[in-house]
């Protein structure tokens, strides 16, 4: 069961990165608009930590263990930062990621296709 849970974040990441590198631009300016339209869409943070708690225990058993644990540590952080942290500096934080460049989604898409291509990797549904 785990690996379903590890592949079904793995198709989030992917589907996340290809995204964010075709069309960088119509995803902040769509993220931007629910924000406005929905503020309470960042209580989702519970999903982060949940997530990087799977990742963690999961990927134990995994090719690249070290490369899981740092991603579980940074999605939990992620999320308790979200779910506790200054109103302030969460407010600062989401204006820098949402004024960023084009060419600074884009990384982060690669980034988050190259984790989903790894964790599938890993998981033996691309052998390489």
């Amino acid at each position: 069961m785990g690996d379903y849970a590890l592949t079904t974040i793995a198709g989030i990441w992917f589907a996340d990165g290809l995204l964010l590198l075709l069309v960088p631009r119509f995803i902040i300016t769509h993220l931007r608009q629910t924000l406005a339209e929905s503020p309470t869409i960042l209580r989702w943070e519970s999903l982060a930590v949940a997530g990087g708690g799977i990742v963690l225990t999961a990927g134990q058993h995994l090719h690249y263990q070290p490369l899981w644990i740092i991603t579980a540590g940074v999605m939990i952080v992620k999320g308790l930062f979200w779910a506790m942290g200054p109103s302030t500096w969460r407010t600062r934080v989401l204006d820098w990621c949402l004024s960023r460049e084009d060419v600074d989604y884009r990384f982060w898409g690669l980034g988050l296709c190259t984790l989903a291509t790894l964790l599938l990797h890993a998981l033996g549904w691309i052998s390489g």
